[in-house]
């Protein structure tokens, strides 16, 4: 088969990685790659977003399947573009990825659908917006509409805090993503993010994990895109996902096929498991990142006939995915400043690229290659440190050692990812 796997992230290094592996695999194209990749695949300056070029090159190698990595591609329609060359793609429409790309419209659908979420109200003016908070309780929780790089949440602890945010993204702090607001109630309970696939008709559970949202240790400071997750996570037990399955993938897939968009893909719901259940807090409509990373690490089929399988139709025929009987952790780097306006990027990183120990794989997520072969650092997140191990803490000390090999003084990491896991192994 021939493969074209679009976009240059952690994600995308991480489902190179697994697909560079299938036998059913004849060339491997990823569109725009990264330093990462290039060292499994072809890779072709083409951003994911350029979605003409996309489909030519996609023509141009005759691609037997395309996987889109990552949201903003799907914003942009290529799944679309796609189908309508008659090629197979991973990945939903656009109007199927409105349930990322507008929290605003995944609300409403779930208020349609009866899919159990927090309580919200959305504005697209200041003042109302400030207003509303009467009729929610600290802490905040105020989220920009569009898609924002996974940093579109401010959890606000205080009034003032939650009226800045607002100012802030009303007032064009997050672009176009921020042009309205959805206040919602904060959820008391855990974390956790479930993954399943579909091919327009037919479903599939496939994995779930634990990220880490806050930039600094103890879960303090902004949200993030993600600083490190670890699968399997103890909080999604066999009750937690068939409730989340039945609760909230499965209405969710047929509540958008009912809407004239049937979702081919992967579906990310991250929820909080409270004490009445699983709540949803937001879809995403691909592989999480970096969850992605230790799905597939820990993920013992081959990856490459499920995705077709949701590309196609033809999901219902595959088997449920085999797991390793092992723990993943990824430990995300990334550079001074980050998630702030003004990240510390461009600084040189050493040490990265060679063995760094027994069940570790470095995936680079925002890495760009000099002309003298040193690798730099971008402004986002930059390096996914995983590792694998019997145990979850192996894992950990395998993948924080190999850390401590990686010479980059301009980056900074969390030192206590899965520390919600080994606390509860006492």
């Amino acid at each position: 088969m021939n493969i074209l796997l679009v976009g240059s992230g952690g994600r995308e290094h991480a489902l190179a990685w697994k697909i560079a592996q299938s036998p059913l695999l004849t060339r491997l194209v990823c569109a725009p790659g990264n330093p990462g990749m290039a060292a499994l695949a072809e890779t072709r300056a083409v951003a994911a977003t350029d979605v003409a070029g996309q489909v030519a090159l996609a023509r141009e190698m005759a691609a037997d399947l395309v996987v889109i990595g990552p949201e903003s591609a799907v914003e942009a329609g290529l799944a679309d573009a796609l189908a309508q060359a008659g090629i197979p793609c991973f990945g939903p429409t656009a109007a199927a990825g409105q349930l990322e790309t507008s929290k605003a419209f995944t609300k409403a659908f779930c208020a349609r659908y009866g899919l159990p979420t927090a309580a919200y109200e959305v504005f697209d003016a200041p003042e109302p917006a400030k207003a509303a908070l009467d009729r929610f309780d600290a802490p905040y929780v105020i989220k920009a509409d569009g898609l924002a790089s996974g940093k579109g949440v401010i959890i606000a602890a205080t009034r003032a805090e939650a009226e800045a945010a607002i100012d802030d993204m009303l007032g064009g702090g997050f672009g176009a993503a921020g042009a309205r607001v959805v206040i919602e109630e904060f959820l008391v309970g855990e974390i956790a993010s479930l993954f399943a696939l579909c091919d327009g008709r037919d479903s599939l559970i496939f994995g779930g994990a634990q990220d880490h949202k806050r930039a600094f240790d103890g879960e303090k400071g902004p949200n993030t895109g993600g600083m490190g997750t670890y699968s399997p996570a103890p909080v999604l037990t066999e009750a937690v996902i068939e409730q989340a399955r039945t609760r909230l993938i499965e209405p969710a897939f047929a509540g958008i096929a009912a809407e004239r968009a049937p979702y081919r893909g992967a579906i990310y719901c991250e929820m909080m498991v409270t004490a009445e259940g699983p709540k949803l807090v937001e879809f995403n409509v691909r592989f999480g990142d970096p969850e992605c990373q230790v799905l597939m690490l820990r993920l013992e089929s081959d990856v490459v006939p499920y995705l077709l399988a949701a590309a196609t139709g033809r999901l219902a025929e595959q088997p449920a995915p085999v797991w390793r009987d092992e723990a993943a952790i990824c430990v995300v780097l990334a550079p001074k400043g980050y998630p702030g306006k003004s990240p510390q990027a461009g600084s040189v990183i050493r040490g990265a690229e060679g063995d760094l120990g027994e069940g570790v794989v470095v995936f680079h997520a925002g890495t760009s290659r000099r002309e003298d072969g040193a690798l730099i650092a971008g402004g986002g997140r930059v390096l996914n440190v995983c590792a694998t191990g019997p145990t979850l803490q192996i894992a950990r000390d395998r993948a924080y050692a190999a850390i401590d090999r990686i010479d980059w003084p301009g980056g900074f990491y969390r030192t206590d990812i899965g520390w919600r896991a080994l606390a509860r192994q006492g």
